[in-house]
């Protein structure tokens, strides 16, 4: 069993940052791959960013490359989504989710969500104009 934790979120105004964070307990070690995903109202939940826990590769989605860092700090057990340049289209609620996957990397295991077995609560970012 793995606890996720999201915080960070909040409103801001375009062109404005935040950072979010995902705290890992429990079984951390039984997971190689975490993602942020985000989801606006009437609308598919997306993939947004994702990270190799062991190796620490990374991987961005189109609409937010150049804008947003997924990172980890190993030590404290923690993923973190640094957003800069926010948009109104980034609105939404932004989860993190955990899985064992083989590979991980690229953005194949974001149509196969059902793999992700862990999930947080979710944070909300709202931007406004």
């Amino acid at each position: 069993q793995v606890q996720l934790v999201e915080s960070g979120g909040g409103s801001v105004q375009a062109g404005g940052s935040l950072r979010l964070s995902c705290a890992a307990s429990g079984a951390t070690y039984s997971v190689n791959c975490m993602t942020w995903f985000r989801q606006a109202p009437g609308k598919e939940r997306e993939g947004v960013a994702l990270i190799g826990t062991r190796g620490g590769s990374t991987f961005h989605a189109d609409s937010v490359k150049g804008r947003f860092t997924i990172s980890q700090d190993n030590a404290k057990n923690t993923v973190y989504l640094q957003m800069n340049s926010l948009k109104p289209e980034d609105t939404a609620m932004y989860y993190c989710a955990a899985a064992t996957l083989s590979p991980c990397g690229g953005s194949w295991s974001w149509s196969k969500q059902y793999l992700y077995k862990y999930w947080g609560q979710g944070t909300q970012v709202t931007v406004s104009s």
